[in-house]
């Protein structure tokens, strides 16, 4: 791919996931801030076109197979959002339930931002769980109908989901919501770095906090750079029985 200054973010880190390392590391969002150019987020940013198109231009363009997330079919890329992405968070809340009240609870009199990082975490956390079980029972089981009937060479029967259209804008609203209290985080924890006299809970807790945040960022990037576009184009490629 020539990476040049009025490429998409997105389409360039969906060509190469890799790249995602460089816009993290100038503070450039990925997911769902992706749909400007790298001129247009480079002025945001205040980051310089010249030393950021020379860094992605520098990069080992070879994609290992498994990384090209681009490529794999679409009820595959779909397993893989469930068993990685959606596993991990089931599996990081647990700690972080237990992180954040701990912090909270020892050192919210005399540092007050945990307790809005508390509260700001529980409403990610609830936004998420209800986000995944929505797509896990509504949105993936029919962009999967979508492509069994693309693969079969069949026309799709009408189902209760009207167009994928409706539930991929709710899905993505949802994951700006989510990615702007994130960054709401991130700005009180300064950017994850705990202070001097953090305890081993506290310091567990910023890092897990991020730890957290990047790994949704490749999610939403899954799904509102891949997954979803494609899936949009293929329901427009079918005829539909009513």
């Amino acid at each position: 791919m020539n990476i040049d200054q009025e490429l998409k973010i997105a389409d360039v880190v969906s060509n190469n996931i890799k790249t995602a390392d460089i816009f993290k590391k100038y503070g450039i969002d990925f997911c769902c801030g992706g749909g400007i150019s790298i001129a247009k987020a480079c002025e945001k940013k205040n980051v310089s076109i010249e030393q950021l198109l020379s860094e992605l231009k520098g990069m080992d363009n070879r994609i290992i197979p498994s990384q090209n997330f681009n490529k794999w079919e679409l009820d595959f890329l779909i397993d893989y959002i469930v068993y990685t992405h959606h596993a991990y968070i089931l599996e990081a809340i647990e700690l972080l339930d237990t992180y954040s009240a701990k912090v909270a609870k020892v050192h919210g009199a005399n540092h007050p931002p945990v307790l809005e990082i508390e509260r700001l975490y529980n409403l990610v956390k609830i936004e998420l769980l209800q986000h995944m079980q929505k797509e896990e029972r509504i949105l993936f089981p029919h962009i999967k109908e979508l492509v069994k009937s693309k693969k079969e060479n069949l026309p799709l029967i009408n189902s209760h989901v009207a167009s994928v259209q409706n539930p991929i804008n709710r899905m993505q609203a949802e994951h700006e919501m989510v990615g702007n209290t994130l960054k709401e985080i991130a700005n009180l924890t300064m950017n994850y770095t705990p202070p001097e006299w953090a305890c081993n809970t506290f310091k567990a807790l910023y890092a897990k906090l991020d730890e957290f945040e990047q790994d949704l960022h490749l999610h939403v990037h899954l799904e509102n750079n891949i997954l979803f576009p494609k899936a949009i184009e293929l329901e427009n490629s079918l005829s539909i029985i009513n």
